[in-house]
């Protein structure tokens, strides 16, 4: 698990040992008023600490028993995707318990490694874990690819529970399998290959035919380079930019970033379509753009802005890649352009 960390605990003995784990892991300490020193954050209720902070932390480690903890978290829940990790461990160090988020949250990884400082015993629950299987959630995010249907990731290792082979179509060999784990999949060359009866995982940036229930997996390649008027809701962008995904049949999870020229960094459009999308937000200087040959070089963006082109020499200089997926695509106040990195 990466991102911030807070520990949390109730009692001396479990300040002592939170103490210990705040320091290993460079996390925040929480701890009751009357136990709390000059440079730890106090609290007088735990459930209204733990409320102020839930998701501003990746993770949370208590110290606490177990029906504490769940009490104090089940009010701020959001679903698998958004939730962090939360460990429960007993002031003796004995057990760390992974709670919640113990797959993509790292909660499993987190008790593992507070059981390790505390010299106890990670307690894991998830049932791939417990069978010695991968879970394709684990393997998606090793593989830093985005999950497009995580309720089909149920689909997936519940096939493998119960001892099914998993079809891949995975065409660019991007889902990283461990060698150990290898006879437990059947890689297609096609997606027309892929029976909707059997457990299958799909890994492409194109939208495609899949069967519903298939688990699809997307690579995020593509950059859309984007160029919009000034003061252009972010609405407009976002519609833009989905159209153009539309027009090339590619997946929106697998966008990585916008990217545009320096002289919008302060165009809050692009700002907040860039966070609706979840994407990184790229600006390039006039000089690296002008530097980029482009399919269609425009003199009114050479006359405002100083370059023959925004949107496709961004797109194609923050890939890497010679060609572009979609040229320039326009709307009245936004152009797009896609470029997929190799």
């Amino acid at each position: 698990m990466t991102g911030r960390l807070a520990v949390y605990a109730l009692t001396p003995q479990g300040a002592r040992l939170a103490r210990g784990l705040a320091g290993e892991f460079g996390a925040d300490l929480y701890l009751p008023r009357k136990l709390a020193g000059p440079d730890e954050k106090a609290f007088d209720s735990l459930p209204a600490q733990v409320a102020e902070v839930f998701h501003s932390y990746q993770g949370h480690l208590f110290v606490a028993a177990c029906g504490i903890v769940v009490r104090a978290v089940a009010p701020l829940l959001k679903g698998k995707s958004q939730d962090p990790a939360v460990v429960a461990l007993d002031q003796a160090g004995r057990h760390a318990v992974s709670l919640l988020s113990g797959h993509l949250g790292g909660a499993n990884d987190l008790a593992r490694r507070a059981a390790a400082v505390s010299g106890g015993e990670a307690v894991i629950t998830t049932a791939t874990d417990t069978a010695g299987l991968p879970s394709l959630d684990l393997l998606a995010r090793d593989s830093n690819l985005a999950i497009e249907n995580l309720g089909a990731v149920k689909n997936v290792n519940a096939g493998l529970l119960e001892g099914r082979i998993v079809q891949v179509f995975d065409p660019e060999a991007r889902l990283v399998i461990p060698q150990a784990h290898c006879g437990l999949f059947e890689w297609v060359g096609a997606p027309h290959l892929l029976e909707a009866d059997r457990p299958c995982v799909a890994v492409s940036w194109r939208e495609g035919s899949f069967p519903a229930a298939c688990l699809k997996l997307r690579p995020r390649v593509v950059v859309a380079g984007t160029g919009c008027r000034k003061g252009t809701p972010a609405s407009e962008i976002v519609e833009a930019v989905r159209e153009a995904c539309a027009r090339r049949g590619v997946a929106v999870k697998s966008l990585a970033a916008l990217a545009s020229i320096e002289a919008k960094r302060g165009e809050p459009g692009l700002r907040e379509a860039a966070d609706v999308l979840g994407l990184d937000l790229i600006f390039f200087p006039a000089s690296r753009l002008g530097e980029v040959a482009v399919p269609n070089p425009s003199a009114n963006a050479l006359k405002h802005m100083g370059v023959e082109s925004v949107c496709e020499a961004a797109a194609l200089l923050a890939t890497g890649a010679d060609t572009l997926l979609l040229p320039k695509m326009k709307t009245k106040t936004v152009t797009v352009a896609l470029a997929a990195a190799s």
